[in-house]
């Protein structure tokens, strides 16, 4: 079976190897153009690229898919289907309707909720219990089309962004495997519509979502620094400076003070007032530097209570 791949990040490349591995025809890869990346900002291929490029597959990197030139060359390329992990370019129906099955997709939400860009962040972020991968045939709506599978999994309470998404991308990786296994028993995928209720949007990730604000409470705190967490990090401000909170801890055994204002350190990290109680930071990492234990960064800037940590800007 001739299997297309359209993806770009990590979780993407996750799904990519899997198909690769289990002996699929791999005629096209699709993924973003090379981007600017790191601290050093050095333009590099994405994990999509990556893999394809280290095993032989075919790679193109449109800017875009709306132009008539590029879906015309594409379509010469015969798909029996198209995958579709977080590749960030929207798919024309032209390009959705030129594979023979056409196209599915692989979201990490239990859809209707989450449809959108950013549906890990967003499902930690809203302390959601539960979470899990869904596989839709695609439609010309957001995150809309059809339920071909899926699979839920719990979301542990001291769960990071990075620890769901390695999860969630093996998860998905094994379910796509599956469906291509049966649609080429099959000749089919068999879907059901989306229910009406449930829906919810993902939405794309600002840096205004990275900013704390210390007036919210701890638990609140808690699940922004977990949903942002290891990249791009929440963001808080020390003497002016940025500072990326890696780590937190909510407490509400602490003696509240005002927003942002540093109530003690020691061993266990930096206590930190905030709406209704305090949050613990156990991990920070300073502007320009490296990510360091809180109690480290305490002692190398001499963090004193009272001394405020302000909300980042």
């Amino acid at each position: 079976m001739r299997v297309g791949f359209a993806g770009t990040p990590a979780f993407a490349a996750c799904a990519l190897a899997a198909i690769h591995r289990h002996g699929c025809t791999i005629p096209l890869v699709l993924t973003q153009p090379d981007r600017p990346f790191g601290r050093g900002l050095a333009v590099a291929p994405s994990p999509v690229k990556r893999y394809a490029t280290e095993h032989g597959l075919p790679v193109q990197q449109p800017e875009s898919l709306k132009g008539e030139v590029t879906q015309r060359a594409l379509c010469e390329t015969p798909l029996d289907v198209l995958v579709v992990a977080a590749y960030g370019l929207i798919l024309p129906p032209t390009v959705l309707s030129w594979p023979r099955y056409g196209s599915v997709n692989i979201h990490a939400s239990l859809l209707p909720r989450w449809r959108g860009a950013a549906p890990i962040v967003r499902a930690i972020e809203a302390g959601d219990a539960t979470t899990g991968i869904t596989i839709m045939q695609m439609d010309a709506g957001l995150d809309s089309g059809p339920i071909v599978s899926m699979k839920a999994i719990p979301i542990d309470v001291h769960e990071t962004a990075g620890t769901l998404h390695h999860r969630l991308a093996s998860l998905g990786a094994g379910m796509i495997v599956d469906a291509l296994d049966a649609l080429l028993r099959d000749g089919q995928l068999p879907a059901t519509p989306q229910p009406a209720q449930g829906v919810t949007y993902a939405a794309k990730l600002t840096r205004a979502d990275a900013l704390i604000d210390w007036t919210q409470t701890p638990d609140a705190l808690d699940r922004r620094v977990r949903a942002l967490a290891p990249a791009p990090g929440a963001i808080a401000r020390w003497r002016g400076k940025p500072v990326k909170i890696l780590a937190a801890l909510p407490s509400r055994s602490i003696a509240a003070g005002a927003p942002g204002a540093v109530l003690g350190t020691g061993r266990h990290g930096i206590d930190v007032a905030c709406g209704g109680g305090a949050l613990r930071l156990t991990e920070l990492q300073p502007a320009g530097g490296r990510a360091m234990p809180a109690h480290a960064f305490a002692a190398g800037y001499r963090v004193t209570p009272a001394e405020r940590f302000e909300s980042g800007q």
